[in-house]
């Protein structure tokens, strides 16, 4: 049912079948625990009906990676933690060719994250084991149990993705799935800049001294967690970066009093905390602009009618409202109006198929409650 490979010699065979063979079915076993990057276990391909199984720990999967980024398409279940692993082993963010099923399900009405092993079942009727999830991946030998756990994450997934594209087929929403992957692995691939990490911490509630603290502790959190390689969670959670903010501590006592900071933190790094809290640009206009507020804040009447345009196209093209419009899809239309962004700087998704029929109408909405929006957003120090 499957080979296990661990000898660099054995995976030239392999890459000759991908070289004859160029439609993949992938998936990955990996641990990230206690790291910022995954450690890769093992790298499951079914190509050509037949099911390998790499050893991440042995291999030199060198030409391997080149040969994803080459596929005619590269088939996944969920694959948002699969393409960031491979960006890191690959160092190259643009694996474009991508067809993931659970988004192509998600489509189809069975929800935005159904699993696996729920897929497989609803598809095509077919039962699987999922318990050895939480393995260690990186332990050797790897058990009977483990082997045909990872096996079996591919053996079916090429039957599943032609029954999806079938159904997708049928209702002529296969090409928008496809776009969707493709913002979707290039989502992946984009690192936020520096300056901007603060707003996946902050909100429309801090000041703009806040949000300058925050900026500050983001940039350095962020060159922590690199040098260090540590989840972002082991040096500040995003919760403790508001509390630092909002209490705004001014002494080591006062700072070990923050929830859920760490006490090796305060001891190891406790002064330049303090610092970043407290030595800030004396440029005001250098501080970061308020937030908007989310849009159950505006209006009373401008949130039914965004739900009426919603409602309206998911009718018309069968396609759910949650895949139609993600809340920071429509955070992000809600900022572009607040404060004139450019049209470009809109995420991928709502630039594609969805601009004419949904997008456009969404900003015409908002526009109209342009003057109510601009008032949430007096400047406060």
């Amino acid at each position: 049912m499957y080979q296990f490979i661990h000898h660099q010699q054995d995976l030239q065979n392999v890459l000759s079948l991908m070289d004859q063979s160029p439609v993949y079915g992938l998936d990955t076993e990996f641990i990230k625990v206690d790291t910022l990057w995954p450690k890769l276990g093992v790298f499951q391909i079914n190509v050509n009906e037949q099911v390998y199984l790499l050893d991440g720990a042995a291999l030199d999967l060198t030409d391997f990676w080149n040969r994803l980024f080459k596929a005619q398409q590269n088939v996944f279940h969920a694959c948002s933690e699969d393409i960031d692993l491979i960006y890191h082993y690959a160092q190259h963010k643009t694996l474009e060719n991508v067809f993931d099923t659970q988004v192509g399900m998600s489509f189809l009405g069975h929800g935005l994250q159904v699993s696996y092993q729920n897929a497989l079942k609803s598809m095509l009727d077919v039962d699987i084991e999922k318990d050895q999830t939480r393995s260690d991946w990186l332990a050797r030998p790897l058990t009977p149990e483990q082997l045909m756990y990872a096996a079996n994450d591919v053996h079916y997934l090429m039957q599943l993705s032609d029954k999806v594209k079938a159904e997708l087929s049928a209702k002529r929403l296969l090409d928008c799935v496809l776009e969707d992957c493709r913002n979707l692995t290039q989502e992946i691939g984009e690192e936020t800049p520096v300056s901007m990490l603060y707003q996946d911490v902050g909100n429309y509630r801090n000041s703009r001294r806040q949000l300058m603290q925050l900026q500050q502790l983001a940039v350095w959190r962020e060159q922590m967690v690199k040098a260090l390689n540590q989840p972002r969670s082991f040096i500040l959670k995003n919760a403790t970066m508001q509390d630092l903010v909002e209490k705004n501590p001014r002494n080591h006592f006062q700072l070990s009093a923050v929830k859920g900071i760490r006490p090796n933190i305060v001891r190891e790094h406790g002064k330049t905390i303090l610092d970043l809290l407290k030595y800030l640009p004396e440029q005001q206009a250098d501080w970061p602009l308020r937030m908007a507020r989310p849009i159950r804040h505006s209006s009373s009447e401008i949130a039914d009618r965004v739900e009426a345009v919603i409602q309206n196209i998911s009718e018309e093209t069968a396609v759910p409202k949650e895949v139609l419009m993600r809340k920071k899809w429509l955070s992000a239309l809600y900022q572009h109006v607040v404060f004139h962004n450019d049209e470009q700087d809109l995420p991928g998704y709502l630039l594609g198929w969805r601009y004419d029929m949904l997008t456009k109408p969404l900003i015409d909405v908002l526009h109209s409650d342009e003057s109510y929006l601009s008032k949430q957003m007096k400047v406060m120090e």
